[in-house]
């Protein structure tokens, strides 16, 4: 396929071979016909050319035709004494020779003339047949052209529809898919709904039974319970969460009291990280008086501090309405220090976040350590600091007195220098101007009103050689 770009419309389209073929077959017969007439004026040229070069040709003969009659006039006029029939005679053979020529000559330019004429003609005749050709061809390939547009018009109209008709089938496929997902969202919504009400219905059914079992159980089995229940959960996780911790019921009374248990975690090495003494109060314990958590903060504190635990919790079912302890761990220091009251679900958290904050303790405190070893270096280096501080302090002040000495003397010898400068100073001056007075003594000035001086320098120069 070759794309082809109309010369009328501007517009492209694609042409098989066959097409193309007949396309350059119609370019080569237009090639043809603007070589022939370009030959054509060529031609012209050249028969223009041939008159050109005849007619300078004719002038040129011509020319020596006049310059030989001239040339022969003078013979004839130098044999005209010889006779004058003779001279007419030969003037109109020369005459009739050059007639004939001129004849001939006019003639033949006529003759080109009119071959040139018919040339053009025939030129003329061929240029508008292979034009009318042409433009015949050109019509046709036109109308060709226009006819495969108005194909690949239809063609595309019929494509466009048919890539609508599938847009628009797509379109209702994803509105179709989009019903059908909506309809099963709203399927696995009230799945998921029916679910979950059946869950709550359970658990419900399930709290209705604990509360009668709990109605049912006795005190101690009630309180028994709670701390079976918060021993297996520790269990659960002693070997990955606590490997080397001690959790255990508390069985010494020797005190009048004791906790529920104790817990108690160490080190690699042996070293305590922290230790909480637990209390479990469930809500049905003594229900004749229904007493509430914080009646038992006083005594748990009390074993907190006889059993050398260092944390206190209360892990408690009581007041089951409370905002407050339903809320999560609740911290009552402002009553008793380091104790806590949580619900039975925050049991391991409890101990963990106590575990935790123990372990940065510990680390804190090892860091500390180090801060008060490095501080009692920094003491000392502080002590020997300012030994050298006062040592160096009394030799630069004995230095300072000295140095303040030698500046004195200095100063002393800088001004003793000074006047010695000047006494010099002024010896120059003197120098200087005796030297100047020296200078200015002559002769005359020593002999002025000195005759005796002023004629023993007249004979010393009369004596001169």
């Amino acid at each position: 396929m070759h794309e082809i770009i109309c010369p009328h419309c501007k517009k492209a389209f694609k042409v098989d071979e066959a097409g193309y073929a007949d396309i350059l077959k119609q370019v080569r017969d237009g090639k043809f016909e603007q070589e022939l007439h370009d030959r054509l004026a060529l031609a012209e040229q050249d028969k223009l050319n041939a008159v050109e070069l005849a007619r300078s040709q004719l002038a040129s003969e011509s020319q020596r035709s006049a310059a030989g009659k001239d040339a022969e006039i003078q013979s004839l006029k130098a044999k005209l004494d010889a006779g004058e029939t003779a001279r007419k005679l030969a003037v109109a053979e020369a005459l009739s020779a050059v007639e004939k020529q001129r004849d001939a000559l006019a003639n033949e330019l006529e003759q080109a003339k009119r071959d040139k004429q018919a040339a053009t003609e025939l030129a003329d005749a061929k240029l508008v047949n292979g034009l009318q050709t042409a433009a015949a061809a050109k019509d046709a390939e036109i109308q060709g052209l226009k006819a495969r547009l108005d194909a690949i018009a239809v063609a595309q109209k019929l494509a466009i529809t048919e890539a609508v008709s599938q847009v628009e089938r797509e379109r209702d496929e994803l509105k179709s898919g989009l019903s059908r997902a909506e309809l099963e969202k709203q399927l696995a919504e009230k799945s998921l709904k029916d679910k979950y009400e059946t869950q709550i219905k359970d658990r419900d059914e399930a709290i209705e039974r604990l509360r009668d079992m709990k109605v049912r159980l006795s005190t101690k089995m009630v309180g028994e319970t709670l701390e079976q229940h918060c021993e297996t959960e520790f269990n659960r996780i002693r070997a990955t969460a606590f490997p080397r911790a001690y959790f255990e019921k508390d069985n010494d009374a020797r005190s009048g009291s004791k906790g529920d248990y104790i817990f108690r975690d160490t080190d690699e090495a042996g070293t305590e990280i922290v230790s909480i003494m637990f209390e479990m109060k469930n809500e049905s314990d003594r229900t004749a008086t229904k007493n509430k958590n914080e009646d038992f903060l006083k005594e748990l504190d009390k074993d907190r501090a006889e059993k050398g635990c260092e944390y206190a919790v209360l892990v408690s079912l009581l007041e089951p309405d409370s905002e407050l302890y339903n809320t999560g761990i609740v911290d009552v220091f402002h009553r008793f220090p380091k104790m806590y009251v949580v619900r039975p679900q925050f049991f391991l958290p409890m101990i963990t976040l106590l575990r935790n904050a123990a372990m940065n303790s510990l680390k804190y405190k090892s860091e500390l350590a180090l801060v008060k070893a490095q501080s009692i270096d920094i003491t000392n280096f502080e002590a020997d600091l300012d030994t050298f501080k006062n040592a160096f302090a009394k030799n630069y002040d004995l230095a300072s007195r000295r140095f303040q000495t030698a500046i004195d003397e200095i100063d002393k010898s800088i001004d003793h220098l000074q006047k010695t400068k000047e006494a010099l100073l002024g010896t120059d001056r003197n120098l200087r101007l005796a030297n100047d007075k020296a200078q200015e003594v002559t002769i005359k000035k020593l002999t002025r009103g000195n005759p005796t001086m002023a004629g023993k320098f007249a004979d010393l120069k009369d004596e001169a050689p």
